[in-house]
């Protein structure tokens, strides 16, 4: 770049330091802390405060946002289905090679760790990664809803709560337990069985993983003087990072023990035992 680009670029970054810093000044008088940090980081994890109406019931936001999550995707995926696929072209576009690379990614995944029986498990990773990797990127767009308090909060991703994060490590488990069924039949479920840790890793590595971004970025924004740009970046790395590894984690797990517990190990048939001739006998008698 030349000198006059750089000059426009300081003054612009100088400008915006300068507005930020007048915001600060002015929004100061004006915040307003329905609770305290301590309060939002036990709530963050228990949920005790923050419940919104669904029907007349008291549930976490969390709830809100798996049904939305849940919604979005089954209708992305019936337009999809019917509007996009039956136009695949032999030599695709972009969209539709954004789609191969996507099931692509999960396909090989599932044929590289179960050669053996893939196809269903192709699906499962499948559908359980793009859940994970959108239900934590929902978590950007910031919707708000009303909490039975009056106060005003954004949905969370739907597996910053404990309660999601373990039902989707135990149906992971459960269907781990389907493919050793599949294919060693009840000797699949003792092997299943003795990773008993399974699902309990799976869940609170989910758990802690989405929780600790969020925190995080609580911690910036409850700062008026950080408040501003910061907790922007901070809350779009924390999330993006999350959500890439904790699906490429949960679907690595999920394929390799499905591989393991499904393989199908034939017992080797025992060589019957050669019969000495009487020749032989005789001969061996002799020398």
């Amino acid at each position: 770049m030349d000198k006059k680009t750089v000059k426009k670029v300081l003054l612009v970054l100088f400008l915006v330091l300068i507005a930020l810093v007048v915001g600060i000044i002015f929004t100061e008088p004006y915040s307003i802390k329905h609770e305290t940090i301590q309060q939002t980081m036990k709530d963050a994890v228990l949920h005790n405060e923050n419940k919104v109406s669904f029907l007349g019931l008291e549930v976490n936001p969390s709830l809100i946002s798996a049904y939305a999550v849940t919604g979005i995707i089954l209708f992305f995926a019936l337009i999809i289905r019917i509007a996009v696929i039956p136009k695949f072209k032999i030599i695709p576009g972009k969209f539709q090679m954004l789609l191969e690379a996507w099931v692509g990614l999960f396909d090989g995944l599932a044929k590289s760790n179960s050669p053996h029986r893939n196809k269903a498990l192709g699906a499962y990773i499948f559908t359980a990664g793009s859940y994970i990797f959108l239900g934590t990127m929902f978590e950007l767009f910031g919707f708000q809803t009303i909490t039975t308090a009056g106060h005003s909060v954004s949905l969370p991703a739907p597996l910053a709560d404990i309660n999601g994060a373990i039902a989707m490590g135990c149906m992971s488990y459960l269907f781990i337990m389907s493919g050793g069924i599949a294919g060693n039949k009840v000797k699949g479920i003792f092997k299943t069985l003795k990773e008993f840790s399974l699902p309990v890793s799976m869940s609170f590595r989910l758990f802690g993983a989405l929780l600790s971004g969020m925190l995080v970025t609580e911690l910036v924004y409850y700062l008026i003087f950080l408040s501003f740009v910061l907790p922007v970046v901070v809350g779009v790395l924390f999330t993006v990072l999350h959500a890439i590894i904790q699906a490429y984690v949960l679907t690595m797990l999920t394929s390799v023990y499905y591989g393991e517990v499904s393989e199908v190990h034939e017992k080797k048939a025992k060589e019957p035992k050669k019969k000495k001739s009487k020749k032989s006998e005789a001969e061996a008698q002799a020398a």
